[in-house]
């Protein structure tokens, strides 16, 4: 599993030009899943992300992590990824995991993620052509891989 976690002031998701979902102060969570993902992937990155310290302490010091400051969660599925791009320009996504796969991972993310934190977590659609939009504080943008824990 490959996540792109960004903090944000606000972020939104919108299909076919309706808002699905919204948040405000949070994290923004572009997930992918491999075929070979399972519970244990699952389990990893709920913890690395509910306790990851990116959020400002009294100091201004990066030191909080989402459990401390509070916010939200917005998480879209993001197959892109899994990109394979060694041969040629057009990129391949082999490595990402089919449907019957990567919704059930991705939905098993999702409410662990709810479970865990008991902050509020909103989605996008599973497959679904996504406009996503949001506001990047800091800039904060960190990459994990369940495949890379060390």
């Amino acid at each position: 599993m490959r996540v792109v976690i960004q903090r944000v002031s606000h972020a939104s998701v919108t299909i076919d030009g309706n808002v699905k979902s919204k948040i405000g102060n949070g994290f923004l969570l572009l997930l992918g899943i491999e075929e070979n993902d399972g519970e244990e992937d699952i389990d990893w990155l709920v913890k690395k992300v509910i306790n990851l310290r990116v959020f400002d302490d009294e100091n201004g010091v990066m030191n909080k992590s989402i459990m401390e400051n509070g916010g939200e969660f917005l998480v879209i599925s993001q197959f892109t990824l899994f990109a394979s791009y060694k041969k040629g320009n057009r990129p391949s996504w082999f490595r990402a995991a089919k449907h019957e796969i990567s919704i059930p991972l991705y939905n098993q993310f999702c409410e662990k993620l709810a479970l865990e934190s008991q902050l509020n977590v909103k989605t996008g659609e599973f497959g679904a052509d996504m406009k996503v939009e949001l506001l990047n504080d800091g800039p904060v943008t960190i990459c994990m891989d369940t495949k890379n824990k060390e």
